[in-house]
Parts: C-alpha cells; sequence; structure tokens
C-alpha cells in the first residue's frame, strides 16, 4: 500500500491529506465562472451528499489527481515538465464529444452554463477518458467499460434492470461506458448524440450529453459553487470523490491540448479491479480501480490515514520502510531446537573481532516478479491528423424514386499542410426527410479515404418519398468543418401511356360502365412502375376543363367525384381504373389520363340514348 500511494505522490500528490490541501487552495481562488456558495469551500464539501439514487450506483473510480502544476498557457514563462503537459491532453475524439455535449446543452439550457472542463473531469475519474481515447471513429469504446458488480459487496446492491442488455449481467447492474452510468439511470437520461438512431452508453458523444444533461438536472446553474457540487455529488455520492473531480475540473480549465485517440495517459494502477474489459480487450492497467477501503474520505473513522501511507517512500521526511513492518520472513533454528532465539549480538567498537554468528543464514526471499510491461498504445489513427476536407468531385445527385444515384459526391481529406491524408474515415450520412438509403438500409456509412485522400459516397438508392435532402460528409470522430451536398428524388416518369383492350366503353344512362378501363405507363419502352397517374372527366376543347356533368367516379362516401389524382401503376407499369357510372345524360364524353412525366391517353365514353318505346 505505501509504494502504490508513494507512485501515486511522485504523479501528483493524490493522497486524501494532500488532495484536500490542493482542492482548497485551488478553490481558494475563485476561477472565474463559478460563484461561491454561502459559507465557502469548507460548507461545501462537506454538504450533505444527496439521498437519491447516484448515475453510477456509488460505483468505484479512479484516485489519481492531477500534477500540482497546471497546464501551460500561451506567454507562460517557464515550460512545464513533460509529464504535466501529458496530464493535460485529452484524446481528440474525447475532447470533442465533451464540446459537442456543452454547445448542445448551451443551445437547450443556457441557464446551466454547463462547462465542458467538467465533463472532462469527471471522464477522467470515471474511465479514464475512456481508457486514454480507446475509441474507434464513431466514439464507441473497442470493448464494453464496465464497472463492478454491483451486488453489496463493497458496493451498492443494485438488482439487474435492463435483463443485461448493456452491461451482460442478468443478476446485478454494473456501471457502464466512458462516463459510468447503471443501465437504470442511462434508461432516464441516455441520448443520441450522434444521429445513429441509438443511445448507446459505450459512445463517447452520447455518453457525454447524457451525463451534462444529468449534471443540469432540477434547474442547476453550475457556476453558482453549491449547485457545481451537488451536481458532482449525485454522480457519486462521496466527498472524497467531489475532491477529486474539482481537482481535476481546476486543472483543466487552466489549459489542455488534443493529443490522437489512443495515446491519452492512462490512470496509476491500484490494488482492486473495479473497472474491466470484455473478453475482447484484456485489462490493461487502465482498467483497474480502487477498493472500497481507498475510497473511504479522510474523516471516515473506520479508515485512518496513517504517515506512512501518506508519505512517497522517497520523502526525506518518511523512511521507505515503515517502522511497524513486521518480519514474515520464517525464523531459523538456533542450537537447542528452539526457534526465535536471541541472536549473538555484534562486537562493541574498540573491542576487538566480533564474534562469529553461529545461526544458520537466512533464507534469501525470492525476487519480486517482473511486472509485464505496459501495452503499447495504438498508433494514431489518419483521421487525427485530417486538418480539413474539400469537394474532389461528383455532380448533383439526382435519382428517380427507387433508382439508384449515379452521380455522388467524392471528397478529399487534407492535413494541416494541405497533403492529401490517406487512410482517414470519413462519415457519409443523410440528413433531411427521405427513405433513401445507403447499401445495407443505411442512413450513414464510414468510408476511409484511398490513394490521393479521396473517398467516394457509397452506393445510395432514392426510395419513394419525393423531394430534397441533404448527404452530409464529416470527419469521423472529430470536430471538423463538415461539407454539404443537396440531393434530389424526382418522382417516377412515363413518356406512355396505353390502353390494354379493345372493349367498347359504354353504359346506359344511369348505370355502370359494362368494361373496366386499364392502361399501362411505360419509359423508354420498359414498364413504368409505381408512376403517378391522374384520371378527369374532361370537356371538349383546345383547352378542357373539368366536366361537371356526365360519368363520374365514386368517393369513399359513395358521392360522385370526376378527377382521381392519387393512382399509381403497378410494379408491371398497368394500371385498373375504379368503376365509372353514367348520368340521365346521353352522349359522348372524354376520360384524360395523365402520368408523371408527361405521358398522357384520352379515352371516349359514350352513353347510349334510350331506346324509343314500341308503337
Amino acid at each position: 500500500m505505501a509504494a502504490q500511494f508513494g507512485r501515486r505522490l511522485r504523479k501528483g500528490a493524490t493522497t486524501t491529506a494532500v488532495a484536500a490541501v490542493a482542492v482548497a487552495a485551488l478553490s481558494a481562488s475563485q476561477a472565474p465562472g463559478v460563484a461561491p456558495a454561502a459559507g465557502g469551500e469548507a460548507q461545501a464539501l462537506e454538504a450533505t451528499p444527496p439521498t437519491d439514487p447516484s448515475a453510477t450506483g456509488d460505483s468505484s473510480y479512479y484516485t489519481d489527481l492531477p500534477p500540482l502544476n497546471s497546464p501551460n498557457k500561451p506567454g507562460a514563462p517557464t515550460p512545464l515538465p513533460a509529464a504535466a503537459e501529458a496530464e493535460a491532453g485529452i484524446p481528440a475524439t474525447v475532447l470533442g464529444a465533451y464540446k459537442q455535449a456543452e454547445q448542445t446543452v448551451a443551445a437547450s439550457d443556457p441557464g446551466c452554463r454547463l462547462p465542458w472542463q467538467l465533463l472532462a473531469a469527471i471522464g477522467k475519474v470515471e474511465s479514464g477518458q475512456a481508457r486514454g481515447g480507446r475509441v474507434d471513429a464513431d466514439g464507441t469504446t473497442f470493448s464494453p467499460i464496465l464497472g463492478p458488480v454491483l451486488n453489496g459487496v463493497g458496493f451498492a446492491n443494485i438488482s439487474d434492470t435492463d435483463d443485461g442488455a448493456y452491461d451482460g449481467d442478468r443478476t446485478h447492474d454494473r456501471a457502464v461506458g466512458p462516463m459510468q452510468f447503471i443501465p437504470s439511470t442511462w434508461a432516464t437520461w441516455g441520448q443520441d448524440a450522434n444521429g445513429d438512431g441509438r443511445k448507446d452508453p459505450n459512445n463517447i458523444h452520447d455518453a457525454a450529453l447524457a451525463a451534462a444533461k444529468y449534471l443540469c438536472a432540477d434547474g442547476r446553474d453550475l457556476s453558482v459553487k453549491e449547485d457545481l457540487d451537488r451536481a458532482i455529488l449525485s454522480y457519486n455520492r462521496s466527498r472524497e470523490y467531489l475532491r477529486t473531480v474539482l481537482s481535476w475540473f481546476e486543472y483543466y480549465k487552466k489549459g489542455t491540448h488534443e493529443v490522437p485517440d489512443g495515446s491519452g495517459v492512462l490512470p496509476v494502477e491500484s490494488s482492486g479491479s473495479g473497472l474491466t474489459a470484455t473478453p475482447a480487450e484484456p485489462a490493461a492497467p487502465d482498467t483497474l480501480r480502487k477498493t472500497p477501503a481507498e475510497s473511504a474520505a479522510p474523516d471516515d473513522p473506520a479508515m485512518p490515514t496513517t504517515p506512512a501511507e501518506s508519505a512517497a517512500p522517497d520523502d526525506p521526511a518518511m523512511p521507505t520502510t515503515p517502522a511497524t513492518a513486521p518480519d514474515r520472513s520464517p525464523s531459523p533454528s538456533v542450537p537447542g531446537g528452539s526457534t526465535g532465539g536471541p541472536k549473538p549480538a555484534p562486537a562493541k567498537p574498540g573491542t576487538g573481532t566480533p564474534s562469529p554468528d553461529t545461526s544458520p543464514a537466512k533464507p534469501t526471499p525470492p525476487a519480486p516478479p517482473t511486472p509485464p510491461a505496459p501495452p503499447t498504445p495504438p498508433a494514431p489513427p489518419a483521421s487525427a491528423t485530417v486538418f480539413g476536407i474539400e469537394n474532389a468531385g461528383g455532380g448533383r445527385p439526382t435519382a428517380v424514386a427507387g433508382q439508384e444515384f449515379t452521380e455522388l459526391p467524392k471528397v478529399r481529406a487534407k492535413d494541416r499542410s494541405g497533403q492529401p491524408v490517406a487512410g482517414a474515415d470519413l462519415v457519409f450520412e443523410l440528413v433531411g426527410e427521405t427513405d433513401a438509403r445507403f447499401s445495407g438500409d443505411l442512413r450513414s456509412a464510414v468510408v476511409r479515404t484511398g490513394e490521393g485522400g479521396v473517398a467516394a459516397a457509397p452506393p445510395l438508392k432514392a426510395g419513394e418519398k419525393t423531394g430534397d435532402f441533404t448527404i452530409r460528409v464529416t470527419v469521423a470522430g472529430r470536430t471538423l468543418p463538415r461539407l454539404d451536398y443537396a440531393a434530389t428524388v424526382t418522382p417516377r416518369q412515363a413518356d406512355a401511356l396505353a390502353r390494354t383492350g379493345d372493349d367498347e366503353l359504354t353504359a346506359s344512362p344511369s348505370s355502370a360502365f359494362a368494361h373496366p378501363v386499364a392502361v399501362k405507363a411505360t419509359f423508354e419502352g420498359v414498364a413504368a412502375g409505381g408512376v403517378a397517374v391522374t384520371a378527369a372527366m374532361v370537356t371538349a376543347g383546345d383547352a378542357p376543363a373539368e366536366s361537371t356533368e356526365g360519368p363520374y367516379f365514386k368517393d369513399a362516401g359513395g358521392d360522385p367525384v370526376r378527377t382521381l389524382s392519387e393512382l399509381r401503376t403497378g410494379a408491371d407499369g398497368t394500371l385498373v381504373l375504379p368503376e365509372i357510372f353514367s348520368d340521365d345524360r346521353p352522349g359522348t364524353f372524354l376520360l384524360r389520363l395523365t402520368a408523371e412525366g408527361g405521358a398522357v391517353l384520352t379515352l371516349e365514353l359514350r352513353v347510349a340514348a334510350p331506346a324509343a318505346p314500341t308503337v
């Protein structure tokens, strides 16, 4: 335990006593944007935690604290050590998610005044910024991040609420994802921040926005110190947790920088595994979290902090070997069969040669096992080097309903110097009211840039909904400016209409026509299915108008109508009109059919005069 705490002290003074002093020092200055509550910092930190269920189920968390030096700011006279700069780095996708959540909440709940640095502080202590930014192009962790089983052993006892859907446990709940929501809380606060149609606690975009809205609940104003403290305590009801989050919050407010995904600083190992990875990704050092005993607040009488545990082994004020540590190696036997007896004392100075020690030599304890080397962080993805995207060709995307788009956009990814970036992931997304879909019935798809840094939109098929929509292109996991392409779906068309069948279209007055009217639509000689057709009884002449008398259709209520506009050809291009009726007027009448695309067909309907009475 002493070595563990010492390692943390060298990294950033992480004992409870030093943490309290560090946070008090940071808070005493009252950084701009945070208003103190009445009574000052001491009152806020000692406030009674809320009694409502917390977001994490009071699960475990990382206890590392930031370096005592703050991140560099522009114009700083003395550069900080590399370790401090590394701690200030936040993986690109994770940092983008925090800032996007801040902007979203600023628009929907401006009175909350949520700073993204608060999300970063919570993300640091909950998951080490998603295990140092180990997320895919969509911001989803490569494997689920799971907290300890909440079975009442050291943590809360929360029975399963999601049938294992999120945490894989059908007996008890576990905190899930980079912001560590328990499933029951996620059911209420889960968000779909990236517009993929899913609320995924393992996606940093969804989780960050959910955390932002959760912290802003109950009308909190996070620029007010009391509201800020209560928001953090609602996440995990521990005063030590509050102190830890506040220390990172103040640290991040003094400056951060973006680092490639997967290269973030991992938390220091501690005893007791509270955060786990699925078998798909073996647990790495960043998956180890503190035990409940290490989580105890400094005023917990069951967990006193001794000086030996509070100082680093190399602290000149403290011996590196605790004086109270017992010798657990077996005592050797001495002549006479007794064990553990007194050993011969060495000679006093100036009395000659010391008496020889005749007791057997103690066995040499085995050397401690060499700890395994930490896993090598994956190389940053090519997307992390992209500085912007530009149009690389392709005409305006247009297609007839139900057909494939033949013109689709091409996009080029560039780095800061303007050179093309191959291997970068670009997201093509359909935005707006449309039922067009990429291959696989997808509304969004990721395409990797090839040679020349160019990616073309995947195959796209129009649906039946006509009109305009947008094809949006972004860099996966980045918040760079996007490209929007206007796309259009036009109605199905026919350039010809022809009647099928040659029966005469005749009827007696005040009766139904004996034969139905059937037509077929074609486009460039091929059957045109799904084409809209209008059928209307019209007057004769160069400027025909809807007729007010003669043959008619019936509406759903049985009333006469002389124009039908909701007709559509079948898959084979054919259309059979509803039954036609005649009134009591004899004569020849016109039925005009007009198809989308301009095809027109005019048919004659004859109503025979009644037969003359026989004399």
